[in-house]
Formats: structure tokens, C-alpha cells, sequence
């Protein structure tokens, strides 16, 4: 790990101004976190939530955490110098917690905003996981709920950043039901509250 007083590369340094440049969706609170120090040399994350009830809550409709990792030496795993890993979670409508192809349609969002940003990447992988709960004891008047869960992880081939965390915003967005601002997509609706 390089010493911290040590100022940081100028290539990371030009990306944390690409990132720190993008405009959030009025629906999105974005605040920079604390980075992991164990990952990568160098490191800067976000965390967000779709319309929080409250600062420092997590939001009811989404929540979400964007982390840009650097690394000069250029991993051979990751096939650059930099590496985007994401999380993106909503709650859901039962029903469309039990569709099949959920995951597939979470994934596809993921790529489809990333796409449509022109974000240039590589060695996109991930999970898409689907929750359903069931409540019991005292958390019976909950009733039935689902979650939809997308961790993922990609390799931007330059050090213009903000299409990346465009597109995630855009992803946390869609899955928390809001309409997305790609054309030609439909968001998932949102999930009410049952009390």
C-alpha cells in the first residue's frame, strides 16, 4: 500500500474528477464513504439512496454502494488499471420477485445503462440475486416481501469515469421502480408499503 501522504497518480486523480463531475438524478442522494483500503492501492467510494426518508437512512426504495479501485501495476485479473465494483439493492412486489427472469432483466439493465453512456469497459461479471421473505412471530404483519441484489464488477479502459457511475445511478434508479432515462426500457414498479 502506498504511504497516503504520498499524493495520488494523476490518472487516479483525473478519474476521481470524472466522477466527482456527475450530476446526480433528483431522485438519488449520493455521498462519498469511506473506500476500502484492503482492495486496491488506491481506492474511492459512493454510497446512494433513492429518495431516503431521512440523512443517514437507508432508503425504503433503493440503496446502492459504487467503489473505483486503481491499481498501476494493472492486475492481470482485472486487465487494466482500474476496477469498478458495485451494489445495487431495491425492494420489490412479491409477484415480481417470483419472475423467473428477474435476475436476467437486473443484469441486462446494468449493461444496457452502461451502454448507452458509451462507457468503454471490460471483464463485466456479477451476481443478480433474488430475496423472498416470508414474516413470522412479531414480524408477521409484514407479510410477504422480495429484494432484488446486483453486485457487480467491470474493468473502464480509460480514466473517464462518470459514464460508469451514470450508469450504476441510472441501474439503482430502474430497480427501485423509477423510470429510467434510457430510452426503450421499462422500470420495475415500484413496491408499496404495507404498514
Amino acid at each position: 500500500m502506498p504511504d497516503r501522504a504520498t499524493p495520488a497518480p494523476a490518472e487516479f486523480e483525473a478519474a476521481i474528477t470524472s466522477i466527482r463531475g456527475v450530476v446526480p438524478r433528483a431522485e438519488l442522494r449520493v455521498t462519498e464513504i469511506p473506500a476500502p483500503g484492503s482492495l486496491a492501492p488506491y481506492a474511492i467510494a459512493f454510497a446512494a439512496d433513492v429518495a431516503p426518508a431521512g440523512h443517514g437512512d437507508d432508503s425504503d426504495l433503493g440503496t446502492g454502494r459504487f467503489i473505483l479501485l486503481y491499481d498501476p501495476a494493472e492486475p492481470e485479473a482485472w486487465g487494466g488499471a482500474f476496477r469498478v465494483v458495485c451494489f445495487a439493492q431495491a425492494p420489490l412486489e412479491t409477484d415480481i420477485g417470483l419472475d423467473p427472469f428477474l435476475a436476467d432483466v437486473a443484469w441486462s439493465w446494468l449493461i444496457d445503462a452502461l451502454d448507452a453512456r458509451s462507457a468503454h469497459y471490460v471483464a463485466a461479471n456479477g451476481t443478480a440475486t433474488k430475496i423472498l421473505s416470508t414474516g413470522f412471530g412479531e414480524l408477521a404483519h409484514r407479510g410477504d416481501g422480495a429484494q432484488i441484489e446486483l453486485r457487480a464488477s467491470w474493468t473502464p479502459l480509460d480514466g473517464d469515469i462518470a459514464p460508469h457511475m451514470e450508469g450504476w445511478e441510472e441501474l439503482l434508479c430502474m430497480l427501485a421502480g423509477l423510470p429510467p432515462r434510457t430510452e426503450g426500457v421499462t422500470a420495475l414498479p415500484r413496491r408499496r408499503n404495507r404498514g
